[in-house]
């Protein structure tokens, strides 16, 4: 069956050989049991179900949390010559009712449906007098509440295994899961714990970057302008914000798309297409754009503001390098990012959620300030075995020597101590710069007190930052989060350990540079994809267009051996891109 399988991988998607994680998780499912499978943006989740849904008899039913998402797939899927069809809100009555035909027929393999789709009865009626083999269950994370982005709508896939007398084989899938959310969906989908498969969190084409401090517009503008034929996305926490960036870049010069929750979804998805057609170079977003976005020549990420978790920013930025291209990630950190959040998260509408928003808060923070491997940092976050240093972040690659702040960090520690360990960062941090406002009036007669007055009490704020991230100090959750010292801090204080700090990261712009040939391929791409009214990377990846010109295929032999071409894809377009690169040469 495995054998069929890799067939099928070279027949439909053009590519000689699963990846490891792929293969064993294929495998599984092939097998009739049910699996979890994390994998990173990126590595290949869609092929995972996909290919088991052509190997089995019967339907495969995606349960897809977003509209855009399954448009992108089911295009994709068609552009391979797989029958594929979505239903959701975007379709009209009769629409639906044609798409159903074609389930009803067999001449559709995969269907994509949302998961409030499945707490209509009528449509649970229609299911149940259907051959399903597969439900694949995509951004498997919102199925638990200790996900970033829960959704009581998915509680609904568990009810619908009971339609039929043999329960399809199920595959949850996701980039974003943490041990405890793992856990979660293996006791709600009742998946064994030997059928879960994770690929590896580390994202090796990917650099990532937190720079502090910076002018954004003004890094924003020159760093776009010094990669001009890159396609990238540039996140900012509110509308405002969106509208602004997105006003700058169009005075700039810069095409640029925006979207936001507070446009209306026709001019939303305007603009999304302008981004997905290679008609605008830059996209300016909040979070409510990107997921499923099948974007695969994203080459940088750029956040204007600190996400409010690991799991967004990982998600966010992992909408760079889809294709396995080297692609940059950089966040523009400043300290009122994390104000913006504590006052979202205390606005949150569900107060049990409050806690564990907050603690997701705080890891983000201490991401931004600390000096190891930024890579090391998610992947350990994530509960995978620790890395070596990537050895490209922004972190990694700041070859300048470290300092001794030892005894700035003993004068921080001693001073929380004194203060009774009761007290946020920001009182903390005054009292330690010899501020004079009625709040620290009560701590004066400290001997800490202005102990640091030859800092600013942000920069003292920033320097108690970087100690929570080295988990020299700790954090107290709660509306009012208060700092104490770690048994590692009592280590500082008592003279054990030394404590190490660089100064401000360098700040640096890539300028990529691209080949003549590929240009000319990218630019026949986007020809086909206006004449067939696609995104252009449905047609070829930026990977497969590098492949091209690496391996200059003169026929059609040499063409079906490019990564990403399979035999629907040489009939369709191997002539005129073999004619381009004849000419090249």
């Amino acid at each position: 069956m495995l054998q069929y399988a890799e067939q099928l991988l070279k027949d439909y998607f053009g590519y000689d050989s699963f990846r490891m994680v792929q293969k064993q998780v294929i495998e599984n499912v092939l097998n009739g049991s049910d699996t979890l499978c994390v994998m990173p943006t990126g590595g290949g989740k869609s092929l995972c179900y996909q290919i088991p849904a052509l190997a089995l008899d019967g339907l495969t039913i995606v349960v897809s949390p977003l509209i855009s998402l399954m448009k992108d797939q089911v295009d994709m899927l068609r552009s391979n010559g797989i029958p594929a069809d979505f239903i959701n809100s975007s379709l009209t009555f009769q629409e639906v009712n044609e798409v159903m035909n074609h389930v009803y027929s067999q001449r559709t393999k995969l269907l994509y449906i949302a998961p409030e789709r499945l707490e209509n009865d009528s449509f649970c009626q229609d299911l149940k007098q259907l051959k399903v083999s597969l439900i694949a269950i995509d951004e498997a994370h919102c199925i638990s509440q200790w996900g970033h982005d829960f959704r009581p709508s998915y509680r609904s896939i568990q009810k619908i295994f009971s339609l039929w007398p043999h329960k399809p084989t199920v595959i949850a899938l996701t980039a974003t899961a943490t041990p405890n959310v793992r856990e979660d969906i293996c006791h709600l989908l009742q998946i064994d714990s030997e059928s879960v498969f994770i690929s590896g969190f580390n994202r090796e084409n990917l650099s990532f970057k937190v720079l502090v401090g910076e002018n954004k517009d003004q890094y924003i503008k020159k760093y776009i302008s010094n990669n001009p034929q890159e396609a990238g996305i540039i996140y900012a926490a509110t509308r405002k914000s969106v509208e602004s960036i997105h006003a700058m870049l169009l005075q700039k010069g810069i095409t640029a798309a925006k979207y936001h929750g507070g446009m209306f979804e026709e001019d939303r998805n305007y603009e999304q297409n302008r981004f997905l057609n290679d008609e605008a170079q830059v996209m300016v977003a909040t979070n409510a754009f990107g997921m499923g976005i099948n974007k695969t020549n994203v080459r940088f990420v750029l956040h204007y503001q600190m996400p409010r978790n690991i799991e967004s920013y990982y998600q966010e930025a992992g909408r760079a390098g889809r294709d396995g291209v080297e692609s940059e990630c950089i966040l523009l950190y400043s300290s009122s990012d994390e104000q913006t959040h504590r006052f979202l998260i205390d606005q949150s509408q569900d107060p049990t959620r409050i806690p564990i928003e907050l603690q997701k808060l705080q890891q983000m923070i201490d991401y931004c300030h600390t000096e190891n491997c930024l890579q090391s940092y998610m992947v350990n976050y994530f509960g995978e075995q620790e890395i070596q240093d990537c050895g490209k972040c922004g972190n990694c690659a700041d070859e300048r020597p470290k300092q001794d702040v030892t005894e700035d960090a003993q004068k921080v520690l001693s001073c929380v101590v004194r203060m009774g360990q009761n007290y946020g960062k920001t009182l903390t941090s005054q009292v330690l710069a010899g501020a004079r406002n009625k709040k620290v009036e009560a701590f004066q007669h400290l001997t800490t007190y202005g102990i640091l007055k030859h800092l600013s009490a942000k920069a003292v704020a920033n320097f108690i930052d970087f100690l929570i991230s080295e988990r020299l100090l700790l954090v107290k959750a709660g509306q009012y989060p208060t700092i104490y010292v770690s048994p590692e801090g009592k280590e500082v204080l008592l003279g054990k350990r030394r404590v190490l700090r660089r100064t401000i990261v360098e700040k640096a712009v890539v300028v990529n540079q691209n080949d003549p040939l590929f240009e000319q391929l990218r630019i026949k791409r986007k020809q086909i994809s206006e004449l067939e009214g696609v995104p252009p990377f449905v047609v070829f990846s930026d990977k497969t267009l590098r492949d091209m010109c690496e391996k200059m295929p003169k026929n059609e032999e040499e063409f079906l051996e490019v990564s990403g071409v399979g035999q629907n894809k040489l009939e369709r377009y191997g002539e005129q891109f073999i004619t381009i690169i004849k000419e090249f040469v």
